[in-house]
């Protein structure tokens, strides 16, 4: 006897839809599971999907969840895989840019969001591979997120989960708890952390504190307290002052006697330099800005900001403080950085992190390092370059914590104090000479222009193919800024050379600027 199968009844009633934008390391899953886990405790019906991204190095991976209340008449829900645009009850972005590109997708509604990010900036690659300053302005994402949402809340979470131990998904665990955005009350919140038995007591104090300030945003929301505003995040300079040590507080003494303005600048790019290398490239250093100090002293048109003092001591440094093999050496090594690295992962007392380096140097670092003559002797012999380069371009992975690698990377950064009779060193302070010796001559004619050539330097950072690159656009400019001396507007086009070049990685604008100058010279 045939059997009919009853037809399959569907709950068509529409669920909550929650998003979550999270980088790797900074607990996405975790956040997730631990919303599946409040949802189930409260007998309603969740599920969970995610979409990767390529996590630190260019985006974030996409979770989502939809969660129903059980309907009593045994009816089954729908529930779907992807969020779908102006359909998402809640978005949280573990970072504010995440927030940002959430907004843009078209996941956040005015008429239905709750929009919980945290405040907290992690640059993602598309903004760090801008030559110039590629970081995206805060100011714009609060603005849009206000006018994009039902309601908005953010504040700085991560520093929460770093003073309280934790990560910050407890932290955006809070929020949402305070948001009201869900209909569960606190204490399933804090149960669920509890069922996971991992880091309870962390992840609790990081849900405390973010309750707490989420409930404080909620009550004032025209004025979000970690509201920034572009260009707001200024670096703290140092202070010129003397450290104990004569030799360097010699140098301190000495750079007293320049502009005041330029006091905080000087202290910075001194430390800098004498870390570099020594003592006496401090001097090297006092006595290339001191120069620039005499013109612009001298000029009829100075300021009393003196831009032209601050911007030699800032980019000398800079120029003087070059990235080379011996630098990372010495930087990788050094005691204060695996204190940094442990104090990052909380390391916690009986507990062994290694780190391990990706070591990639190329043939040209190789030669730069070696003593001038060896150097050039290895670059202009094609045949003992192709056995080095055999070696060289396999890379290794390096633990900076064994002794087999410690040892070899602690024993290059010792090479410093040879540092001077090596190629790249040679190659680097001709470099400068030249740079600076057209600054300088700009500079007793023009003092904007003196101050656009040396701010110029911004174009060359880095090392290997960056470096390079950098080099490469900063000659050319350098070039065209000779031709463009004696016009009133030689600063203007330098500094729109400068931009150009900063804009992008492709050189297009750059290109496009030069287009232009060539047009009238």
């Amino acid at each position: 006897m045939d059997t009919v199968t009853p037809a399959l009844r569907l709950d068509t009633r529409r669920p909550t839809a929650i998003a979550v934008l999270a980088m790797g390391g900074q607990g996405g899953g975790v956040l997730v599971d631990w919303i599946v886990a409040l949802v189930e405790s409260q007998g309603h019906v969740a599920q969970a999907t995610s979409v990767p991204g390529v996590a630190q190095r260019t985006g974030a991976t996409i979770y989502y969840v939809e969660t129903i209340a059980p309907d009593r008449s045994g009816r089954r829900p729908v529930l779907s895989l992807m969020p779908v645009p102006g359909e998402v009850d809640i978005v949280i972005g573990a970072e504010l840019m995440e927030a940002g590109r959430a907004i843009q997708r078209g996941l956040v509604s005015p008429d239905r969001t709750t929009l919980i990010a945290s405040a907290h900036r992690a640059y993602a690659v598309s903004e760090k591979v801008v030559p110039g300053d590629g970081a995206g302005d805060p100011a714009k994402v609060y603005e849009a997120a206000q006018a994009a949402s039902k309601q908005f809340l953010a504040f700085d979470m991560a520093t929460i989960a770093e003073q309280t131990e934790s990560v910050v998904s407890a932290a955006l665990f809070g929020a949402l708890a305070a948001s009201g955005a869900l209909p569960y009350p606190r204490a399933a919140y804090e149960s669920t952390i509890r069922a996971a038995r991992l880091g309870v007591e962390a992840s609790l104090r990081a849900f405390d504190r973010a309750y707490a300030a989420a409930e404080t945003e909620r009550r004032s929301p025209t004025a979000p307290a970690a509201r920034p505003s572009a260009g707001s995040v200024k670096k703290k300079l140092p202070v010129l002052g003397p450290i104990g040590d004569a030799a360097f507080d010699s140098l301190v003494e000495r750079a007293r006697g320049l502009p005041e303005p330029a006091h905080g600048m000087v202290a910075a790019g001194l430390a800098r330099v004498v870390d570099f290398q020594d003592v006496a490239y401090g001097r090297e250093y006092l006595d290339r800005v001191e120069a620039f100090a005499a013109i612009e002293r001298q000029a009829a048109s100075a300021s009393t900001a003196f831009p032209l003092t601050c911007a030699a001591a800032k980019q000398i440094a800079r120029a003087m403080a070059y990235d080379d093999v011996i630098r990372v050496a010495d930087l990788k090594t050094r005691g204060s950085r695996f204190e940094r690295v442990r104090s990052e992962i909380a390391l916690r007392p009986g507990q062994i992190a290694y780190t391990t380096e990706f070591m990639h140097p190329r043939i040209e670092e190789v030669c730069g390092t070696l003593p001038a003559g060896i150097g050039l002797w290895l670059e202009s012999s094609p045949r003992v370059q192709g056995a080095l380069r055999r070696f060289v371009d396999r890379g290794r992975r390096v633990q900076t914590g064994t002794i087999g690698w410690f040892l070899p990377l602690y024993l290059l950064a010792g090479w410093r104090r040879f540092r001077r009779g090596t190629l790249r060193h040679r190659r680097e302070a001709a470099h400068i000479a030249a740079w600076l010796d057209q600054a300088n001559v700009a500079a007793t004619r023009d003092i904007a222009l003196g101050v656009e050539l040396l701010e110029a330097r911004r174009l060359v950072k880095g090392y290997s193919d960056t470096h390079d690159a950098g080099e490469g656009r900063f000659s050319r400019l350098m070039a065209i800024a000779r031709r463009l001396e004696g016009r009133a507007d030689a600063a203007d086009w330098v500094r729109r050379l400068r931009q150009s070049a900063l804009a992008d990685a492709e050189g297009r604008a750059f290109a496009d600027t030069i287009k232009t100058v060539e047009s009238f010279l």
